[in-house]
């Protein structure tokens, strides 16, 4: 498929002094297709460049009493367009409930940015049945009360292969994208992007590119080291 998404999420990496040279590596990319998720601190850098730039969380509420929280309208303001909502490791780690990922998404659709939604089961090789219960329910408690899904990307990020180097087979892959992408037309009637994350890195980008029904991918851990994510991007763009 041609427009495929590549969406960096370089987590909480990268010191001030690293800056400048990781950025270099970009100055030529002129793509909408292309977003990179920084720290916050580092949003307005990355901000001049012909790239779009997304946030790797947001405040649940807009504006007001919330001490350290940064808001989707803030962020929209500033030129951010995307946000990733619901990563795993915010839910294992920091114990983001499926409220807090409900008022994230709702909130940052009201504010216009894109919401980038995190879904995938949290053991390897689960019953198919099993496993698809668990991701429609993600989807169904995610999206309560919200009607248009032309803001919603869903990544569906296994949660064992985050940062494992273990990923789903191909086949795999494409029949949970395609279920989840039938879901939500019957859910929902609507077409959505579903986008895949966990464990790609430069060596297994040209494999997983050959599935045709995925819409882009969810770099992790590759996205910190900028020469192997240009490998990534040449391969997909």
């Amino acid at each position: 498929m041609a427009n495929k998404l590549i969406v960096g999420n370089i987590k909480m990496n990268m010191k001030f002094e690293e800056l400048s040279s990781y950025l270099a590596f970009f100055k030529n990319i002129n793509s909408k297709n292309l977003i990179i998720c920084p720290s916050y601190i580092y949003i307005p850098y990355f901000l001049k460049y012909n790239f779009e730039v997304g946030s790797q969380n947001v405040c649940a509420y807009n504006d007001g009493t919330y001490t350290g929280e940064v808001s989707a309208s803030q962020l929209y303001s500033l030129g951010v367009r995307y946000t990733i909502v619901g990563h795993s490791e915010r839910k294992l780690k920091l114990n983001e409930s499926d409220l807090d990922i409900n008022k994230k998404v709702i909130s940052s659709i009201n504010s216009k940015l894109n919401v980038i939604l995190c879904i995938g089961e949290p053991l390897e090789e689960m019953d198919i049945l099993e496993k698809n219960k668990i991701l429609k329910n993600q989807i169904v408690n995610a999206l309560i009360n919200v009607d248009d899904l032309n803001n919603v990307i869903i990544a569906y990020e296994p949660v064992w292969s985050v940062g494992t180097n273990r990923l789903p087979d191909n086949v795999e892959i494409e029949r949970t994208i395609k279920y989840i992408k039938q879901l939500v037309f019957d859910m929902y009637n609507q077409n959505t992007r579903v986008i895949y994350g966990g464990s790609i890195n430069e060596k297994n980008i040209l494999k997983l590119n050959d599935i045709d029904v995925l819409d882009g991918f969810l770099i992790g851990s590759a996205s910190v080291d900028p020469s192997k994510f240009i490998q990534i991007i040449n391969e997909v763009m």
